[in-house]
């Protein structure tokens, strides 16, 4: 059994008082709850991303100001999560979105926060497949779990195309987390108008208030220019998730 990050129980998620005879949740348990919610979500790193750093191409030929915004969210991360503040970027295909997405997911998880890693076609897909016979979760079980995590990075919105299922689901995601002060991260090839003509105004108002405006990325496709970086040291796992998202 792990022990307590709070320092105050035995690992347990409770403190026993002797002299009542009688247990209490402690400070930790929450973040315990919400971290076995999590664990059969996809929150690893893919491997393309291992190696990425603020210190290396591509992020440093990404705007400087958009930079120093990730570099400040990462800094205060703590309090970001704590918060509920999310991130969010915008920009055309290439210029670095997912890239410094990954930046900050990367960052939560050598934290110890949970995290859940999805593109929106993926995340979707899984949300779908709830609806089979031999599915092993509910939709209910798996919007609790994305509800759970400190961290949720979806990448790729509006990229879907809409419905009003796809809108329903989307802005009961979005909601659950804003309601609940939890943090989101999320990139999308659309403007803001165009981003409300596609998920709709009640989501991207939520978005806007959970994550403020959207840093925007633009000029060329860096995957023209650079090859991501090796990570360091090789990680010791094999494919990355299913719900982890290629693109930048």
């Amino acid at each position: 059994m792990s022990g307590c990050p709070d320092g105050r129980c035995d690992g347990s998620g409770f403190l026993y008082d002797e002299g009542a005879r009688a247990a209490r949740p402690c400070t930790c348990r929450p973040r315990r709850i919400a971290r076995r919610k999590a664990r059969k979500l996809a929150g690893v790193i893919p491997r393309r991303y291992q190696g990425v750093s603020f210190d290396r191409p591509p992020v440093t030929h990404m705007p400087p100001d958009v930079v120093r915004a990730v570099r400040s969210y990462v800094t205060h991360l703590d309090e970001r999560l704590a918060e509920g503040r999310g991130i969010w970027f915008s920009g055309d295909v290439g210029t670095g979105k997912t890239t410094l997405a990954m930046l900050i997911s990367a960052e939560a998880l050598r934290q110890g926060a949970s995290v859940a890693i999805y593109s929106l076609p993926r995340l979707l897909g899984l949300l779908r497949e709830t609806f089979d016979d031999e599915s092993e979760a509910s939709l209910g079980v798996l919007l609790d779990r994305l509800a759970a995590v400190d961290l949720l990075h979806i990448d790729d919105v509006g990229a879907e195309q809409s419905s009003p299922w796809v809108l329903e689901q989307l802005y009961t995601i979005v909601n659950t987390r804003y309601e609940d002060r939890r943090a989101i991260v999320i990139t999308t090839n659309l403007d803001e108008a165009e981003l409300r003509e596609q998920i709709g105004e009640r989501t991207v108002s939520r978005l806007v208030e959970m994550c403020g405006d959207p840093l925007l990325l633009c000029g060329a496709d860096h995957r023209k220019e650079f090859e991501l970086p090796e990570p360091a040291e090789p990680a010791p796992y094999g494919e990355p998730p299913r719900g982890a998202h290629a693109g930048w």
